[in-house]
């Protein structure tokens, strides 16, 4: 990716944060937080974050989070200035700022949050911290900063017996995944002694492959070292859909570990560069170093081999597992990797969609954005592009491309910054309208993953018009969360936002006129006056978590969902004047392609009537579903019983809710 000038790339964080500060009256510092969380968790470093600002005398903190295993804490503190180039961040500040942060956990051990008012969301992230310091493993402090550090390193330390770990994220760390095209830092393994290997000879100048045999402690010791950074993104994100451990691993690991090479497929890896050690003839004998190493297959045999480990204390000392590694060429790796990945893993459906940039849908979608012009509605004549960042540093590499300052502007008057979206985002839009708002609150990467499950089961029809009602929802989203923001949703405002979106989006069994918000590029009057007296009972489920859970925890269960959804709420008059008659066509938005229209039919015929209303009390008895979907499934099932024929895109609708339900543990026996 062409290197886009330090001083520039410093100028365009200010800006975009200074312009998300506006848009949704918060600070700047903020704004920047969350835009290093979102790229952060996108990179598997970090996972189920929360902004969350608190300063007293001696501590400052920003943010927190927990990751899935429930084994590493994470805080952070903030550190942005509006004149980024003028000052370089030292080494007193640094140590000062992770010194305030390891004082706030300090006193949340002692009990900080009884001096807090629960009304507050720090109080949840007091609490939480509280609650994690006596089941976690490790701490990692984060330093996000848009200055450049002067190199200085903080050496791990510890708290309570716990292990703690600083990073610094400074200006220049930042820049350098933007304009390398990825946030994640290689991941280097040495070994010693070397791992015996067997190295295949290769004709392929770009790729070769080298078997081995890898001790499953260390193979344990780095996945907890390095978390789903290790796996690449297709494993990741199949271990968060359908959970980190097997049982089968588990049992071999805990009752016949020395079987376990015999048992187990192994693992498959791919690396950038490979060391080895090599024989009296010449040929290689041993691994000593992996440059770049990420696991595409086996991702629960290696997360299997932590948990064992950390949580069951299951030794490890006779398990060896087999490694199937393949050196690529660096500048083969964004093409290649996908494809050993998606070939490594044709036994699991769900991982035979492509998560990464690559797939047919991201494709089509910046294709058609990147010609389609928006409306001029300011009176200035000038339309403009919403900029759609296929993948990671897209936008900053065309602005690099433009070169002089001149065209550099220009470029950025017809794709501007606000009108950028990307992936995650794009997923966060459509996953709010279609009432998934669980899903949305469990992170951008867990919420692209279920998104893209969908878009693999039932393909959209990516067209003109499915991009403008796209870019469509993104005005909605966008106007609904300056909204929250108005009504001081604070560091929930994200949760508030998605679940006032799917609110309105019940309310008024989508049939809002997502083409007239693009006609216009904004929404109605009308529209504006309905969500700013929907949000605010939107707002008190949301932050009235039930069950015991904090906030963060209570907006990723179905049951939040069933709480909002049953909020007492009447479509405005002036709202329901302008709604379309009908819903939008849901095969435009979401999947439900035509040609398996007919198919859904004949395959809804053939399931019971009996077996439909079994689904629906099992979704109601378990809050698994939407309240939606288990009113498809009763009026299916009615329909079923009655010989009533079911309408092609009902059809569909019904198909993918019974799958939705199989997948999460229904058994048509009930």
């Amino acid at each position: 990716m062409t290197e886009l000038d330090l001083s520039a790339y410093a100028r365009d964080v200010v800006a975009e944060a200074d312009a998300t500060a506006d848009a949704e009256g918060t600070t700047t510092a903020e704004a920047f937080t969350r835009r290093v969380f979102d790229d952060l968790e996108e990179a598997g470093v970090t996972s189920n974050t929360f902004s969350a600002y608190h300063m007293a005398h001696g501590h400052l903190v920003h943010g927190y989070g927990l990751d899935d295993s429930g084994e590493c804490l994470d805080l952070f503190v903030t550190e942005f200035v509006l004149d980024p180039m003028d000052s370089k961040l030292t080494k007193v500040e640094t140590e000062t700022a992770f010194r305030r942060l390891l004082t706030f956990v300090r006193r949340c051990r002692d009990g900080l949050r009884h001096h807090i008012d629960q009304a507050f969301d720090v109080y949840d992230m007091c609490a939480a911290v509280e609650k994690a310091l006596t089941e976690v493993q490790r701490i990692r402090l984060f330093l996000l900063s848009n200055r450049v550090g002067t190199g200085a390193v903080v050496p791990p330390t510890e708290f309570d017996g716990l292990a703690v770990t600083h990073e610094v994220w400074d200006l220049a760390r930042l820049h350098r995944h933007a304009t390398s095209g990825s946030i994640s830092e290689p991941i280097v393994v040495s070994f010693d002694p070397p791992l015996p290997c067997v190295a295949v000879p290769s004709s392929e100048p770009d790729h070769s492959v080298t078997l081995a045999a890898i001790p499953g402690q260390r193979l344990a010791d780095l996945y907890g070292e390095y978390g789903p950074r290790l796996l690449e993104l297709n494993v990741r994100s199949f271990l968060q859909v359908r959970g980190a451990v097997n049982k089968g691993i588990r049992e071999t690991l805990l009752k016949a570990p020395q079987r376990f090479l015999a048992y187990n497929n192994g693992v498959t890896a791919t690396a950038s560069q490979v060391d080895f050690v090599y024989g009296p003839g010449g040929e290689p004998t041993g691994i000593s170093r992996v440059h770049g190493i990420q696991v595409v297959n086996g991702g629960q045999t290696t997360a299997s081999l932590h948990y064992a480990s950390s949580r069951d204390k299951a030794p490890l000392s006779q398990v060896t597992v087999q490694m199937k590694l393949t050196e690529v060429s660096p500048d083969r790796l964004a093409e290649i990797v996908p494809r050993i990945s998606e070939y490594s893993n044709t036994q699991n459906r769900v991982t035979l969609v492509d998560f990464s940039s690559n797939h047919e849908y991201h494709v089509a979608v910046q294709r058609i954005t990147r010609s389609l012009w928006a409306p001029a509605t300011d009176g200035s004549g000038q339309e403009t592009h919403w900029f759609y960042e296929r993948a990671r540093g897209q936008y900053t590499d065309e602005v690099a491309k433009a070169r002089t300052p001149a065209r550099q502007r220009a470029f950025k008057k017809i794709n501007p910054t606000r009108q950028k979206f990307t992936k995650a985002d794009l997923a966060k839009f459509v996953q709010s309208w279609h009432q998934m708002p669980f899903h949305v609150s469990r992170g951008a990467q867990k919420n692209f993953a279920a998104f893209m499950s969908r878009v693999d089961l039932l393909p959209p029809v990516v067209d003109v018009q499915h991009c403008q009602r796209v870019i469509a929802m993104a005005i909605l989203f966008k106007s609904i969360d300056r909204i929250a923001a108005a009504h001081l949703a604070g560091s929930y405002k994200s949760m508030i936002t998605t679940y006032t979106t799917a609110r309105l989006s019940l309310a008024t069994d989508r049939r809002i006129d997502l083409d007239g918000i693009w006609r216009e590029q904004r929404i109605s009057p009308a529209l504006e006056a309905a969500i700013d007296d929907l949000c605010p009972p939107v707002m008190n489920i949301v932050t009235t978590p039930r069950e015991g859970n904090h906030v963060g925890e209570w907006c990723k269960k179905p049951a939040c969902w069933d709480a909002v959804a049953r909020l007492p709420w009447t479509v405005p008059r002036d709202l329901e004047e302008e709604l379309r008659e009908y819903p939008l066509d849901e095969e435009a938005l979401a999947g439900g392609a035509a040609r398996g229209d007919k198919e859904a039919v004949e395959e809804v015929a053939q399931v019971p009537a009996q077996e439909w209303y079994a689904l629906e009390r099992w979704a109601k008895e378990t809050h698994n579903l939407e309240p939606s979907q288990r009113q498809l499934a009763q009026h299916v099932g009615r329909r079923v019983e009655l010989g009533q024929g079911i309408p092609q895109q009902q059809a569909a609708q019904a198909i993918h809710t019974r799958r939705e339900a199989l997948a999460m543990g229904f058994t048509p026996e009930q």
